[in-house]
């Protein structure tokens, strides 16, 4: 189990291949916190998938049921992120970044205010 102190320094949609294969969605959507700002107990299972361009996470998953519960982009060693819907709350902040939209299915919209990446 991951829980977090404060807000998150990010929210973002992925929409790279990746995310949509780990998720079985169309896009992924993900906190990402201050590692000091995590505290992870109990157990979980890691795959490390590698992203679109190369890039490494370290994906746990809970050795129960099987959900993602957080992971560590290897890139960004001082973050964990956690997927919006491990949190349950139907009031989470909206995300601010869209990233790999050229991978985007053309009947998604993201959030107009949000950065919007290639």
């Amino acid at each position: 189990m991951a829980n977090v102190v404060g807000e998150p320094v990010r929210i973002s949609i992925c929409h790279c291949l990746a995310c949509q294969r780990r998720s079985g969605s169309v896009f992924a959507t993900q906190a990402r916190f201050l590692r000091e700002a995590v505290s992870i107990t109990g157990m979980s299972t890691v795959y490390v998938r590698v992203g679109d361009e190369g890039g490494r996470a370290h994906f746990h998953f809970c050795p129960h049921c099987g959900d993602t519960v957080y992971y560590e982009p290897q890139a960004l060693p001082d973050f964990v992120a956690i997927p919006v819907g491990a949190f349950a709350d139907p009031g989470f902040p909206t995300p601010t970044v869209s990233v790999y939209e050229a991978r985007m299915h053309r009947w998604v919209v993201p959030p107009p205010e949000a950065e919007h990446y290639p």
